[in-house]
């Protein structure tokens, strides 16, 4: 392919510039031509056989929506020539409008969607729905941002047509087996993903920010020290990690950084200046992966008067018994400078962060009591037992970081008091598989926040959802499990959390996106859930509420 092989992804987005992400089929210079008059050019550069481009766009006028195409050394790739969905609309770049109004749409754990007419195994994508329900009324609601809060693919769990792919590339009875190995077959993973005509479309429209989560990797990426040294001692782990990062690098970190954020990062700069930028990114990829505090993949961006916070709480972790944290000190102390940073310039703050903070009570106190097990509170034996429960039931989220746990509460009880405090606080997360709403209260004799303070969790936008997880949800937001929490916290001797809980929404399950829309001190939240229709798929409205105090 002569052309864009992917793309175009719009990114970063403010009131005048916006960023736009693609891969290319050879070198060359990329130019983003608008129609005003207005645009971008880039050069490409190559990673492991591959090209691409980061074109910034600049003189954008505030509050509009600017059709846009993509030229390759003069030559237009974008739209293509044989448009797979001639009804869609141009890609627009709509920059911010001065009336203070921001959507965010959220959610997280998407497998990429079956070809065009074959049946769907997990039903309709809510990513699907949302791009029909945009290009038939472009001048109606849309996302400002969509936020894909992690496992934007998964590199763990292929689906037919990419095991055979690999298949004829080795031989697949060796490890990893039918995971992917390497950059290449990581690309492979992005093509079958943002290849979807209609996703496609969508990502050139509408602005994202992304994280990974652990399918971005490998399913439990980082749950404890012992994980990472018996996955090291695989023979594969190594080009796995590596490539993972690498590719996270270039298809979703590079578009969530600012153009300046881009111009100051050196690699990028070693990169662009390079033939081949293969090795100075696999260098990167190597010291990230041997001692994380050595990168920073969390980064903020405020949209107006709402703050985003996107925190690695995967690759950023201390793993060390007795030591472990969900942050490192480093990546704690950025949290919290941009949280307390001008509080009086915002409204309402979102911490993003793939995993929740407020789980089911059960859950938070399983992880709690396996954490201080393993910790070695209960002895060897214990700890064993633990360690493999861990893994097997996934306890690895905020609650299996007692420590970090507080610390958030902390961060968050401080960010929303006194009299520059914001309307909200929200951490948005995803990764479990259904999605709920959960509000802390915070002990008699302590003060808490004057925000509102709300856990909102959205998963999956695509993917299978087994009635043992419908079941086991259901029954973990219930006071028969919460009782049965109190059994493993007193066994573990744990101290209780420093906030409490209770679920004030859902659990919801389906294919589905939330979206909050502020304006002003005011916040809505409406969740959709995607249904297939003869016309289409369509995202249809489950429950609607005003957050703000």
């Amino acid at each position: 392919m002569a052309g864009l092989r992917l793309g175009p992804l719009l990114r970063y987005i403010d009131g005048s510039s916006a960023t736009i992400w693609v891969e290319t089929g050879r070198p060359g210079t990329v130019e983003v031509r608008c129609a005003d008059g207005t645009g971008g050019t880039a050069g490409t550069f190559r990673i492991a056989g591959h090209h691409y481009a980061l074109v910034h766009v600049t003189g954008l006028t505030p509050g509009t929506a600017t059709p846009y195409e993509v030229f390759l050394d003069d030559t237009r790739v974008w739209p293509p020539a044989e448009d797979p969905f001639p009804s869609f609309p141009p890609s627009v770049i709509p920059t911010p409008a001065p009336d203070g109004r921001t959507r965010v749409a959220f959610g997280s754990c998407r497998w990429s969607s079956p070809p065009t007419g074959e049946p769907d195994p997990v039903g309709p994508d809510a990513l699907d729905a949302l791009a029909q329900r945009i290009a038939a009324d472009p001048d109606g609601e849309r996302p400002d941002v969509l936020l894909l809060l992690g496992d934007q693919v998964y590199a763990d769990e292929t689906s037919d047509a990419t095991r055979e792919w690999l298949a004829a590339r080795r031989d697949l009875d060796e490890p990893p087996g039918s995971q992917v190995a390497d950059y290449e077959e990581y690309t492979h993973l992005y093509y079958e993903s943002w290849l979807d005509p209609q996703v496609r479309w969508l990502l050139s429209t509408v602005p994202t920010c992304m994280i990974f989560d652990d399918h971005d990797v490998i399913d439990d990426w980082n749950t404890s020290a012992s994980w990472v040294a018996d996955m090291r001692d695989t023979s594969w782990w190594r080009e796995r990690i590596l490539s993972g990062l690498m590719s996270y690098w270039v298809y979703q970190h590079l578009g969530n950084l600012s153009p300046a954020e881009v111009e100051a990062d050196p690699l990028y700069a070693a990169v662009r200046a390079a033939d081949d930028g293969t090795e100075a990114l696999r260098a990167f990829a190597s010291r990230a992966e041997a001692d994380a505090a050595t990168v920073r993949w969390s980064y903020r961006r405020d949209f107006g008067r709402v703050r985003l916070l996107m925190v690695d709480s995967r690759a950023a972790r201390v793993l060390e018994e007795g030591r472990r944290s969900m942050l490192d000190r480093a990546e704690a102390d950025w949290l919290r400078e941009q949280a307390l940073d001008e509080r009086g310039s915002y409204d309402h703050l979102l911490i993003g962060t793939s995993l929740p903070w407020l789980l089911p009570h059960l859950v938070h106190d399983v992880e709690a009591w396996s954490s201080a097990l393993c910790r070695g509170d209960k002895g060897t034996r214990w700890a064993r037992l633990a360690e493999k429960l861990r893994r097997a039931a996934d306890l690895e989220h905020w609650p299996a970081f007692p420590e970090s746990f507080g610390e958030l509460a902390e961060l968050i009880a401080e960010a929303g008091t006194g009299p520059e405090a914001p309307a909200t606080v929200c951490v948005l997360s995803g990764d479990v598989h259904h999605a709920y709403v959960a509000e802390p209260s915070w002990p008699d004799g302590t003060r808490g926040p004057d925000s509102r303070v709300v856990q909102l969790t959205c998963s999956p936008v695509h993917n299978s959802i087994p009635l043992s997880i419908r079941l086991g949800f259901r029954f973990g937001w219930g006071g028969t499990a919460r009782l049965l929490g109190r059994v493993f916290a007193w066994h573990g001797r744990l101290r209780p959390p420093p906030v409490t809980w209770r679920k004030t929404g859902g659990p919801w399950f389906g294919n589905q996106l939330m979206t909050l829309t502020a304006q002003g001190r005011s916040a809505v939240l409406r969740l959709e859930h995607a249904q297939s229709e003869e016309s289409g798929t369509r995202l249809r409205s489950v429950t609607e509420t005003r957050l703000s105090r």
